[in-house]
This record gives C-alpha cells, structure tokens and sequence, in this order.
C-alpha cells in the first residue's frame, strides 16, 4: 500500500490544521516519490541524515564505553592512533573514491558502460596497491623509529596500519555508491556497522579475559574494519552487477588521474583540517588530554554530521550539472543546499551545547572540562554550515585546483594557530586554532564559488546578480 503524507494527513487533522500542514506533506511526498533530480538529491540527504544520526548515537556509546573499559591514559592512546589511521587511508585512495563520483554519473548518462566498468575496476586496485604500499612503509618507519617516539604508541600503530587497504576500499565502495544514489549502502557499513562491530569485538575481548587497553581496542578497531569493509564489497557488488552488464573495459587512468590528484589534494587538505585539533594535540599534549578534547570532537558529531548527510546527497548532482546548459540549474541547486545545511546544523549546536556537559560526564567526571570548548567548537561548525557543502560545488566543476590551494593555506593557518596557542592555552588553544581556520576557510571558499560559479554560497546573502560566464 503507498503512503501519502498528503491523504494521511487529511485524514486524521481538521480541515484548518491540514491546510497548515498540507505544503510540508506535499513537499515530503515529493522528496520520497519524486524522480528529479532535487527530490533524489533531497532523498539522498534525508537518508544520509537519518543515518548519521544513527552512527553519531552509536559511535557515541561506542566511544563513552570504549573510556569507560581503557581509561582515560589508554583511551587517549586508542583515538590519536585510529584519527591518524583514518587520516592516512583516506589519503591512500589518492582522490580516487571521490572522481568515481564525478565520472560515474556521466558515463551512465552517456551510455559509456566500457568506461564505467573500467573505473570501477580499476579505482578499487588501484587503492589497494597504494593503501599496501604505505602501509608496508608506515610499519617501517614506526619500528625504525621506535626508539625515539613514545614507547605506548609503537604497537598500537603497527597493528592499525595492517587494516590501511581495507579502510581505504571501504572508502572507494562509499563513492561508488554514492555515485549510484545508494545512500545506505553507501553510509551504513562505516557509520553504524564498523562502530558497532568494534564494541563487539571488544566485548568479545573482556569475555575471554584481556586488559582493555589500547592494543586491545586497536585489535578490535581492525578486526571490525575487515568485517565491515568485506561485507561492503560482496553488497555493492553484487547490485553492481545487477545494474550493469558485464563486458569489455576502457580504462584511461592518465584521465581519472589528473582529476583524481587535486580532488584528493583538496579532500586531503579537507581531512587534515577538520583533524588537525586533534593531531596536534596528541603531538603536544599528553595521552589524557588527548582522550578529553577527542571526546568533546566527538560530542560535536551530531552538528558535523549534517554537512555530511548534505554532501552525500548533493556532490553527484552537482557533478550531473556541469554542462553550460545547466549552468543556471546547478546555481539555482547550489543555493537551496545552503539552506539544507545551515538551519540543521544551528539547531543542532544549540542542542549540543545545552546538553554537552550531561554528554561528556558520560565518558568520565573528568572528561566535563572539555565543556567550555564546546562554545568555540560549535561556532567554528555552524559558521562552516553557512556556505553549505561549497568545497564539492567546487570539485564537481572542475575548479579542484583552486579548492585545493584553499585547504592548503587554511591548513598551514590551523596547524600554525596550533602550534602558538596550545603551549599557552592548551585544549581551548586547539579549539580556537580550528575555530580561526575555520573562518579563513569559510571566507575563502565564499569568494571563490562566486568568482567561479557565479553563486552565493552563504545562507543569509540576498540574491545577487550572477557575474557573465
């Protein structure tokens, strides 16, 4: 039976009410029904946000009992070694996982099956023979270097290192199915699957009898990557197959490439910096103080979590877009993304902040002095909230180059920042260092969609006339 948000609606309210509600319910209807290219965009974004506010519950508990089990110490030890595992298998991928989204959508339109199975193929091998490589390297350069960097990190990184390639697949296949309008096997195995897998395994450890400590908890980090990652592949492939036939590849990788570089030296740069607080805290500060300002990050999850359900929705339809014919189209869907972004995340900073000291006293008492940098923290996210997912509008129309130079700068800014203001404020250092790159970045990325769009990327700007193209 079809669910209609318009006839159940009319059903159960009286008629003033209904008159209220029906252009919501129309609306809803539209985005859950609709075949253009805003509703899917808007389903994507909906399905994404409804995920990543399951993953940021889960990855929440995950966390609080993971501080819970370790300690502050060795939990502390745990998050600096997985934020820097992460960090490298997304920089494995070498913008890989993100030009399969650009080219993906434009060979299905074209017809171009021959090249479509061929970036398929070739962007998974490819990731995997460079997540190897560097994994091979990082495990040498940390046990030669093991006897001038504190003694507790040595094997917690050895062992992280080991699931690299698997992170960064599991990261090629989130593309692939985004770029199919797959939103939930794109998002479900990273962002619910793989936290709840470590709890598991971690309970599976205290069952037999281990010390949760950070080796521990690194042990099941990787186990639940592998599972998660494996699984991921046998789903989206199986559906690939299903949607596409199988036959012969052209594979143009000198192509894919040159896209895929600058989109990764922007993604990378992006990376860096929504983790550089954290970085260089573990590099300046001790294991505990790493545990209390990684806890506050993650408390932030449910005001981060919206630009990335918007940018999981949009970034193929920005790429669909790209045409000169479609110039006013990806303008006009540029600016109403704005919107989706800003007014969640504001909503959802201001319920962070009024719920944040309840949240972090759930890790420990002491984990409550991470309260205060909450206010610089939510500021720095709202603010990036106001331009809406600007950085993909700019990789999906070729302008990678000049995004990339943006995060380059802002990122030498942060790390800076950092590097000045954490030796004489500590953790509210890192929180101002991000808060104050964060508004480099926003400035920068506000001008250049305009220059080279032609848009506004801000969600108080009036309507503007568009610069000649």
């Amino acid at each position: 039976m079809r669910f209609s948000a318009v006839e159940t609606s009319e059903q159960f309210l009286s008629a003033p009410l209904f008159q209220r509600v029906a252009p919501f319910a129309r609306q809803l209807d539209r985005i859950r029904s609709g075949s253009d290219e805003t509703a899917i965009a808007q389903r994507m974004s909906l399905i994404a946000f409804a995920i990543r506010i399951a993953s940021a519950g889960i990855a929440f508990l995950s966390q609080v009992v993971l501080a819970r089990w370790t300690g502050t110490f060795e939990y502390g030890i745990y998050v600096f070694v997985w934020t820097a595992i992460i960090i490298l298998g997304n920089l494995s991928c070498f913008g890989f996982q993100t030009a399969v989204i650009r080219f993906l959508p434009q060979y299905r339109r074209e017809g171009d099956l021959e090249r479509l199975r061929g970036i398929l193929l070739t962007s998974r091998i490819f990731v995997l023979l460079s997540a190897s490589i560097i994994a091979a390297a990082g495990i040498a350069i940390v046990w030669m270097l093991s006897g001038t960097i504190e003694s507790y990190y040595v094997l917690p990184f050895v062992l992280a290192f080991t699931c690299l390639p698997m992170i960064a697949l599991g990261d090629v296949l989130d593309g692939t199915a985004r770029a199919n309008s797959w939103p939930v096997r794109a998002l479900t195995p990273t962002y619910i699957l793989r936290p709840f897998l470590v709890l598991a395994y971690m309970a599976i450890a205290h069952g037999f009898g281990f010390t949760a400590t950070a080796v521990t908890a690194v042990i099941a980090a990787v186990l639940a990557t592998y599972t998660t990652t494996l699984l991921q592949f046998f789903v989206i492939t199986r559906h690939l197959d299903a949607a596409y036939p199988s036959g012969d590849r052209t594979v143009e990788f000198g192509l894919w490439m040159t896209v895929a570089f600058p989109i990764f030296l922007v993604e990378g740069f992006f990376f860096l910096l929504t983790n550089a607080d954290v970085l260089m805290v573990g590099m300046l500060m001790p294991p505990e103080d790493v545990a209390v300002y990684f806890a506050t990050v993650k408390t932030l999850a449910l005001v981060h979590f919206v630009f990335f359900a918007v940018k999981a929705g949009v970034a193929q339809q920005f790429a669909a877009r790209t045409s000169v014919e479609d110039r006013q189209s990806l303008r006009s869907f540029a600016r109403r993304t704005v919107g989706w972004t800003f007014w969640p995340s504001l909503l959802m900073g201001l319920v962070v902040l009024l719920l944040g000291r309840f949240l972090l006293s759930l890790f420990g008492a002491e984990f409550t002095q991470g309260y205060t940098l909450l206010f610089v923290l939510v500021a720095g996210v709202v603010l990036r909230a106001s331009i809406g997912p600007a950085e993909s509008l700019l990789n999906m129309t070729g302008n990678q180059n000049i995004c990339a130079a943006i995060f380059a700068a802002v990122l030498v800014i942060n790390i800076t920042a950092n590097l000045i203001l954490i030796p004489v404020y500590g953790l509210m250092g890192a929180a101002m260092g991000a808060a104050g790159a964060t508004a480099v970045e926003v400035l920068l990325l506000l001008t250049m969609t305009y220059r080279r769009i032609g848009v506004v990327m801000f969600v108080l700007a009036p309507k503007v006339a568009e610069p000649a193209t």
